[in-house]
């Protein structure tokens, strides 16, 4: 991680919102995919192939194996039969953040999972926000309304209750923000105002002054926005939306950026205008059209259900690449920024002296949520 340049003794993230959790973590590759189509593929191959068959195709860990027995994921309906004897439908696919802008498609099953972190899927619902850490100096934080199955750093939810319940913040730094603003602080504003001003290392500049906050706050809600990608889709000023103007193939297999024409080829499709600043946008040293595409096209094992793909390119994958292309354009774009790093007005020291620091352990414990009845393993109910 990035050494820290500053002595300012700002705040930790870690202390602001404090409690996180591991990132989710499959164990295997195939429970996850691009395209949800090919996940009930895999699911019914691996029910239809016979011991000891299912048991290679399953790719057994230490955490998991065809005779694990685990409850049912909080709010799904997958089987909580041992894989063994399982002969359920494959439960309906949802939409994670597999890598860094990357939105791709989970089979929520809890036997699939080396470790679920059920206490995300309790909060995870339409007024959740994730914020989750990364070592890249550009955004030391991302945030999505998505599970984050990408392996960063720790996942910081916005509430610890679901329906947009109890911030997951420290108690009391609300009322501070507000008394020392003269403005009401919101959950989402100060998630926004992390956004535009965590430093490497995580550390998070508290400002007193209104007019430094508000901008702040302006700039990290449009940053919030387009790494959410909900409500209004993103769009580029017209003449310079992109545009596929060559067929894409049905397998392509190669992509380059020719930065004279400003045009992305997908083998012999192609597509403009693509701004170069979208093509070099990089995150953890990787570029992210390339690590997307990558997702999509990499050759899995023969024999392995990461090896059941479309037999061709899905036309919803052109439409996500064309929207991708626009978010990172629309982030690249200059803005109009303060002048100089922002100055931490409200030290860690300052939120020690007024009680908002340290946080008290239950702040830092997932609240205790059973708002539904949770299968446990075979059939039998979860208790708390």
């Amino acid at each position: 991680m990035p050494s820290v340049p500053y002595d300012d003794d700002a705040p930790l993230l870690a202390d602001l919102m404090p409690w996180s959790v591991a990132p989710l973590r499959p164990g295997r590759a195939w429970p996850t995919a691009p395209d949800p189509a090919c996940l009930k593929a895999r699911w019914d191959a691996l029910l239809k192939a016979e011991l000891p068959d299912r048991e290679a195709l399953f790719e057994p860990t230490r955490a998991r194996t065809l005779h694990s027995a685990v409850p049912q994921l909080p709010g799904r309906s997958a089987g909580t039969r041992r894989l063994a004897r399982a002969e359920d439908p494959c439960a309906e696919p949802v939409r994670v953040l597999a890598g860094p802008f990357d939105e791709q498609w989970l089979i929520p099953d809890h036997r699939l999972l080396d470790a679920a972190r059920p206490e995300l899927w309790r909060v995870a619902d339409a007024h959740q926000v994730f914020a989750v850490t990364t070592p890249d100096e550009r955004h030391p934080v991302l945030a999505t309304s998505l599970l984050p199955t990408l392996r960063t750093g720790r996942v910081h939810p916005l509430y610890r209750r679901p329906g947009g319940a109890e911030p997951n913040l420290a108690p009391g730094l609300l009322d501070l923000l507000s008394d020392r603003l003269g403005v009401r602080v919101a959950p989402l504003d100060l998630l926004a105002w992390v956004l535009a001003t965590v430093r490497p290392g995580h550390t998070v500049p508290l400002t007193d002054d209104p007019r430094l906050w508000s901008s702040g706050v302006e700039l990290g809600r449009r940053t919030l926005w387009l790494m959410r990608r909900d409500g209004e889709r993103p769009r580029l000023p017209g003449g310079r939306r992109p545009y596929v103007r060559a067929p894409l193939p049905a397998r392509p297999r190669t992509l380059r950026y020719d930065p004279e024409e400003e045009t992305l080829h997908l083998d012999e499709g192609r597509i403009s205008p693509v701004p170069a600043a979208a093509w070099e946008y990089e995150l953890n040293g990787s570029r992210v059209l390339e690590a997307w595409f990558a997702a999509r096209t990499a050759s899995a094992a023969p024999g392995t259900l990461a090896a059941i793909v479309p037999a061709t390119w899905p036309q919803p994958w052109t439409s996500e690449l064309l929207e991708l292309i626009t978010v990172l354009a629309l982030l690249a774009e200059p803005r109009p920024r303060r002048a100089g790093p922002v100055p931490c007005a409200i030290t860690a020291a300052d939120l020690r002296r007024a009680g908002v620091l340290p946080t008290p352990r239950a702040a830092r414990l997932p609240a205790s949520v059973l708002d539904l009845p949770e299968e446990g393993p075979e059939g039998q109910f979860a208790l708390l």
